[in-house]
């Protein structure tokens, strides 16, 4: 299984999951693969994460990764 957090603003489109998914491990399963599974816009993510180390959409994931996705922050 692979593990998917989705986080600040992303987090709101999961309210039922309370922004955590676990997905199927496959081989060949990177994080574009997951982003396309949950339905998200891959513009709508700016961080990547993959087991607490900054990833990107090809990052190939293996059993057990955890994956964190992060929306673009603003303030000011």
């Amino acid at each position: 299984m692979i593990e998917v957090g989705l986080f600040a603003t992303l987090r709101l489109r999961a309210r039922e999951n309370k922004g955590k998914f676990h997905l199927q491990f496959r081989q060949g399963l990177s994080v574009r693969d997951v982003v396309e599974e949950l339905g998200l816009d891959p513009a709508d993510i700016r961080i990547v994460m993959v087991n607490g180390i900054h990833g990107g959409f090809d990052t190939e994931l293996a059993e057990d990764d955890r994956v964190g996705l992060f929306p673009p922050v603003g303030g000011g």
